[in-house]
């Protein structure tokens, strides 16, 4: 048995300087190394007697998998190492609190809860990017942390002891066949043993949503198998039902990532998060409208149907359900190019059934100065881009869950198509392109520009007039 560990007490090379943190599975420690000039974290779990196999496999696992995530939100990985006696693993330190505190003063405003909701998707679907599913999405996991430049703040996801990587053994399904995550947060296909929908993070973070938004969980905490299996059939009470406050856009999301089946989910965290960073495009269905759970015989028929179902795998990849950007210049007068831009946009939907398109304009404005919103007939100029891009969209016969239109404002157009495109995980951005003038070539084209500066794949087309050119 390894000596219990004590401040100064050095581990694999790494001192200890003070405990952060006392966990159902592991301690955090504050760590020191001479070779590491940044904050460290060193986890060390508990291996006394009487702690389950799943806390023992979980500390595998994560172990296992940390080294191969990266990026702004997840913790850096650094070392990990030990014997069956003292296994450790140590990361960056993550300053900042998780969203757990947040409970005690629920209700939260739904405004507030969105932004924090987006920020959270936002950082599911670069996990999920890299072919991992948490699996254990819940507030004390999620970890809320300013920008060191002064930036907005990021969620950063934390404890991976149960997530599953698509390349990487999962320890846990092949030791147990048991349900495995915490029991309010826990997702109907894992309550059937299914570990590798990206969509069971989304249903957590739905479960999130609504606690942090009406104070309550919507499943309750069951404690027994049987319980669990509640989730196959029993729906939850309407949010507005709760907090008549809550605007419909937001119990159409969240409702929306509680569904039963996944395939009624949103199909990535990338839409999630478009959704709750754009509520006034979230079109209402009649989840917006419930007053009250389903009744008896809707929940018998759902339970009729739970019976001696079981594991299935997942039919949705992130891969399959982008979001797609088009930039309409509404200004501009080829009909060729419109034709061709058209074109491009709706064999891409069709070849994607799952995808969302975003349509977006830049209306220019003056870099010093005010200028007026109504042009020179007394007309509206934000709403008259509205109505052009829906007269362009028309002919794609996009239903309205699966295109939104947005007018933005710039001194840049490049600039406001990069940031959209950034600020919204796009994952292929299309816009026309004319024919290159002189002043093109010196100053470098608005196509150039985003194509270069996107961080996404990019489309540009081009007239059959203008590529003769």
């Amino acid at each position: 048995m390894a000596p219990k560990p004590q401040p100064g007490m050095r581990i694999g090379g790494y001192e200890l300087l003070a405990p952060l943190h006392e966990g159902g599975m592991a301690t955090l420690w504050r760590g020191a190394h001479p070779q590491q000039q940044f904050p460290l974290l060193m986890k060390l779990p508990h291996l006394g007697y009487g702690e389950t196999v799943t806390q023992v496999v979980g500390f595998e696992v994560e172990r296992m998998l940390m080294p191969a995530l990266s990026g702004p939100h997840v913790p850096r990985f650094v070392a990990s190492g030990g014997d069956d006696d003292q296994p450790w693993l140590v990361m960056a330190h993550v300053p900042g609190k998780t969203l757990r505190p947040l409970l005690e003063h629920a209700p939260l405003p739904a405004e507030r809860v969105a932004k924090l909701g987006a920020r959270a998707a936002t950082a599911l679907d670069d996990l999920h990017r890299q072919h991992v599913v948490h699996l254990d999405i819940k507030p004390s996991n999620l970890l809320l942390q300013a920008d060191a430049d002064g930036g907005e703040e990021r969620i950063v996801l934390i404890d991976f002891g149960l997530s599953h990587h698509a390349q990487l053994p999962d320890l846990l399904s092949e030791q147990f066949d048991v349900p495995i995550g915490t029991a309010p947060y826990i997702s109907p296909e894992q309550v059937l043993g299914i570990r590798d929908d990206p969509r069971s993070d989304l249903f957590a973070l739905g479960v999130t949503l609504y606690h942090l938004a009406t104070g309550e969980r919507p499943f309750g905490f069951p404690t027994s198998r049987r319980g669990l299996r509640r989730r196959l059939y029993r729906d939850p009470q309407p949010p507005r039902a709760l907090r008549p406050e809550i605007p419909r856009w937001f119990q159409e999301i969240v409702l929306r990532c509680l569904e039963v089946d996944p395939d009624a989910r949103y199909p990535t965290a990338a839409q999630l998060a478009f959704d709750l960073q754009h509520p006034e495009h979230v079109p209402l269905t009649e989840r917006a409208e419930r007053s009250q759970r389903d009744g008896r015989l809707a929940v018998t028929r759902r339970w009729l149907r739970s019976l001696g179902r079981e594991a299935e795998p997942a039919a949705t990849t992130p891969a399959t359900a982008p979001l797609v950007m088009v930039a309409i210049d509404t200004r501009q007068q080829d009909q060729g190019l419109d034709a061709a831009l058209n074109d491009v946009v709706q064999r891409l939907m069709q070849t994607l059934p799952g995808a969302r398109l975003a349509c977006v304009t830049v209306m220019r404005t003056a870099r010093i100065g005010l200028d007026s919103n109504i042009d020179d007939e007394g007309r509206n100029r934000h709403v008259k881009r509205l109505l052009a891009m829906r007269h362009w969209a028309r002919s794609l016969q996009l239903p309205d869950h699966r295109i939104t239109f947005h007018v933005l404002e710039s001194s840049d157009i490049a600039e406001a198509l990069v940031e959209f495109a950034r600020d919204n995980g796009i994952d292929h951005l299309v816009m026309g392109a004319r024919g290159v003038t002189g002043m093109n070539r010196l100053l470098g084209s608005v196509s150039a520009r985003v194509v270069a500066e996107a961080g996404c794949t990019a489309t540009v087309v081009r007239s059959h007039s203008s590529a003769r050119r």
